[in-house]
């Protein structure tokens, strides 16, 4: 399996680096000129922070998604691929007359849809797949499909 051909879609890596450098200078160069920055943020894809480990027959992943229920957290497994979505909405609050017109000062807070896509090295067993949620970590347990290794058998020609 070490030397077995991986076919990866370089979007899904270079996505990120495109979509936070995007974020970074939305959030320091643009938004004060053009837009509210609170709108693009509420708009924008957020990429939440993984960690992914693998043992001789399964995966271990970790994903960080602070602030989500777990109603609003979908996972996805297809082939060799795993896409994690959720989506965290910003929380309405009554207002009366004379606060109407509070504007916000600083809003760290990423409201708006998480997205990532994570690809797999080796087959997985999808149906055997179990995952766990608590304290805003989703834990995600992979079994990988067992493939026997076969020696290279040489055949003689006649």
């Amino acid at each position: 399996m070490k030397n077995d051909l991986i076919i990866r879609e370089p979007d899904l890596y270079f996505d990120s680096l495109h979509t936070e450098l995007n974020n970074f200078l939305r959030d320091t160069v643009l938004s004060p000129v053009f837009s509210n920055p609170l709108n693009l943020k509420k708009t924008s894809v957020w990429r939440p922070a993984i960690e992914v480990k693998q043992t001789d027959t399964e995966y271990k992943i970790k994903v960080q998604l602070p602030g989500v229920k777990k109603e609003d957290i979908e996972v996805m497994l297809d082939n060799d691929f795993m896409t994690i979505t959720a989506e965290i909405e910003e929380e309405q609050e009554e207002k009366d007359e004379k606060e109407k017109n509070d504007k916000y000062h600083t809003c760290e807070f990423r409201y708006g849809k998480y997205q990532r896509t994570i690809s797999f090295d080796a087959p997985i067993k999808a149906d055997e797949s179990h995952a766990e949620y608590n304290n805003g970590i989703l834990k995600i347990k992979i079994p990988k499909q067992h493939i026997e290794e076969t020696k290279a058998k040489r055949i003689e020609i006649k």
